[in-house]
C-alpha cells in the first residue's frame, strides 16, 4: 500500500419502533460493503471438522402482524391454562420473559403466587377493604359509586383521576407500566382496564404501540429490530449473542444487545469498552488523527488504503514498514505477534499511582488505536470494493468475461471485510482480558487472523497481479484463522 490520503468515520441511528410505519426506500451509504457475510462460501469452502461455523444461528424475521399473532397464540393458550383474561395472562407472561414453561411449573405449585409475583393480584396482607366512604383518593372529591374504580388491589379512585393518570404515562411512552395510583402499590393495570379510560383514538394507538414494543422486549425469543422506524421483529429459539439481519432494512445487529454485532467480544465487555472510548474521547482524537511520520524521512504520511503494509518510493530512497509499530515489514513474518500484543509491565503495581495511572493510559491507547485503525481500514477497503465492482463492469462491457467469471474478486472483498470486521472486535476483548495462558493463547491467534488478513488486503488491492487460484487459497486461510479463533473464544 502506498501512503496518501484519508478517510472518514461512520454514525448508525436508532429510533423508537413504530408498527404502524409505511416502507420507506433507503438510501444506501456507497462506503460500505453490503452483504459481507453473504456470496462467499463457495470460494472458501471448508472441509471435515473445518466446517464448523461458530457463527451460525437460526432466526427468523417476521412482520407486525406474523409477531403480534405468536404473541396472542401464547396468550390465548396461557389465559385458557389459568383461567385468567386475556390482558392478564398478557402481564403474567411479560413478568416472566413468555417462559411458558416456568409459569406452568409456577401455576402448579402455587397458582395464587404466581399471580402475585406478576403484579395482577395483591398479598392477601395487603387486600385493602372496600371503602364505604365516595371519596377518591386523589382528588379527595366525593364521588358517586359508579364512578369509583380500582383494580384487585381495592384502591378506589375516581374516573377523572384514573384518566389523567393513564394519559400522562401513555404521553410519556409507558405501556405495560402503567400501574396503580396508590402509594406503594405495584399492581400493573391490565390494557382492558386502561384502554376505555384513554380520551382519544391517537392516545390509543400510541398505547397500543408502546404495549407491543414492551410485549416483544420482555419475550426471550424476540427482538425487535433496531433499523430506523423498521417494523420486523427477529424470532430466535436459543436466545445468544450471535449476528443476525434483518431481511427488510438490511440491518445487521447482535440479537442480544441490538448493538453493531461484536463477536468475539460479549455483550457486557462491549459496551464498557464503548463507553470508555466516549469518556475518554479527546484523548482517543489525539491518535485518532490519520496521520504518522515515515521512520526513514519523518514527513508526515496518511494511510491511502486498508492494509498496514506501507511501501514509500522516493526519489532517493523506498522503505517497507508496518503502520501500526513502523517497524521493518521484513521481520513481520516472524515477529508479527509482538505488533498485535500489548507488553504489560510486571512491576507497575510497585510503583507511583502516577507511574499506574500512565501506564493505564498507554495501555488503553495501545488498544484504541488498533481497534480504530481497522475500523479505518474497513471505510478505506469499501473503496477498494467499489473500484473492484467497477473494472468487473468495465470487463463486463468489454467483453472480457462475465459476472460470473469475476465474481472471485468481489468475494474476496467481501471476505476481507468480514476477516477485519471480527479482529477489529478482538482489540477490546484482549483489553479486557485477563494476564494468563489463555490470554496467550487468543494472541497468539489473534496474530495469526491479522496476519493473514494483511496478507489477503494486499493481495485484494494488486489482485490482478494474482491468479484467481493463489487469491482463493489466501480468502481460505483468513476465514480459517477467523473461524478458529471465535470458535475457541466466542460466547457460546
Amino acid at each position: 500500500m502506498s501512503v496518501d490520503m484519508n478517510s472518514q468515520g461512520s454514525d448508525s441511528n436508532e429510533e423508537d419502533y413504530d408498527p404502524n410505519c409505511e416502507e420507506e426506500e433507503e438510501d444506501e451509504d456507497p462506503g460500505d460493503i453490503e452483504d459481507y457475510y453473504d456470496g462467499v462460501a463457495n470460494d472458501v469452502e471448508q472441509q471435515g471438522a473445518d466446517a464448523f461455523d461458530p457463527e451460525e444461528y437460526q432466526f427468523t424475521c417476521l412482520t407486525y402482524k406474523e409477531s403480534e399473532s405468536t404473541l396472542n397464540e401464547h396468550m390465548a393458550s396461557l389465559a385458557a391454562t389459568l383461567k385468567v383474561s386475556h390482558a392478564v395472562a398478557k402481564l403474567v407472561l411479560v413478568s416472566f420473559h413468555w417462559q411458558i414453561s416456568e409459569i406452568l411449573e409456577r401455576h402448579k405449585s402455587n397458582a395464587a403466587q404466581l399471580l402475585v409475583e406478576a403484579r395482577v393480584q395483591p398479598t392477601s396482607s395487603k387486600h385493602a377493604m372496600v371503602h364505604s366512604s365516595h371519596h377518591c383518593a386523589v382528588c379527595m372529591q366525593f364521588v358517586r359509586k359508579e364512578n369509583l374504580l380500582s383494580l384487585a388491589c381495592q384502591h378506589q379512585f375516581c374516573r377523572s383521576c384514573w384518566e389523567q393518570h393513564c394519559t400522562v404515562l401513555v404521553k410519556d411512552g409507558v405501556g405495560v407500566g402503567v400501574s396503580c395510583m396508590a402509594q406503594d402499590c405495584l399492581l400493573r393495570t391490565p390494557e382492558d382496564f386502561v384502554f376505555p379510560l384513554l380520551p382519544s383514538e391517537e392516545l390509543k394507538d400510541k398505547y397500543r404501540r408502546y404495549l407491543f414494543r414492551d410485549y416483544v422486549e420482555s419475550h426471550y425469543q424476540l427482538q425487535l429490530c433496531p433499523g430506523a422506524d423498521c417494523p420486523m421483529v427477529i424470532q430466535v429459539q436459543e436466545p445468544k449473542a450471535r449476528r443476525v439481519q434483518c431481511n427488510r432494512c438490511n440491518e445487521v445487529f447482535c440479537f442480544k444487545c441490538r448493538q453493531m454485532y461484536h463477536a468475539p467480544t460479549d455483550c457486557a465487555t462491549i459496551r464498557k469498552w464503548l463507553t470508555k472510548c466516549a469518556d475518554d474521547s479527546e484523548t482517543a482524537n489525539y491518535i485518532s488523527a490519520h496521520t504518522k511520520d515515515c521512520p526513514k524521512c519523518n514527513i508526515c504520511i496518511e494511510k491511502n488504503g486498508g492494509c498496514n503494509h506501507m511501501v514509500r518510493i522516493f526519489l532517493l530512497f523506498s522503505a517497507d514498514f508496518c503502520w501500526m509499530c513502523l517497524g521493518d515489514w521484513k521481520t513481520h513474518g516472524s515477529e508479527y505477534y509482538e505488533c498485535s500484543r500489548y507488553k504489560e509491565n510486571p512491576d507497575i503495581v510497585n510503583q507511583s499511582q502516577q507511574a499506574q495511572a500512565r501506564e493505564a493510559l498507554k495501555k488503553y491507547l495501545f488498544y484504541f488505536e488498533r481497534w480504530e485503525n481497522h475500523n479505518k481500514s474497513l471505510q478505506l477497503e469499501a473503496q477498494t470494493y467499489q473500484r473492484i465492482q467497477e473494472k468487473i463492469q468495465e470487463r463486463v462491457m468489454n467483453n472480457l468475461g462475465t459476472w460470473i467469471d469475476w465474481q472471485y474478486l468481489q468475494n474476496a472483498a467481501k471476505l476481507l471485510a468480514k476477516c477485519r470486521y471480527t479482529l477489529q472486535y478482538t482489540y477490546p476483548y484482549a483489553y479486557y482480558m485477563e494476564s494468563g495462558p489463555r490470554k496467550k493463547l487468543f494472541e497468539y491467534q489473534q496474530a495469526q487472523l491479522e496476519a493473514e488478513i494483511e496478507n489477503l488486503s494486499w493481495k485484494v488491492e494488486r489482485a490482478d497481479s494474482y491468479d484467481r487460484g493463489d487469491l482463493e487459497n489466501q480468502m481460505h486461510i483468513a476465514e480459517q484463522r477467523r473461524r478458529t479463533l471465535l470458535k475457541d473464544f466466542h460466547d457460546t
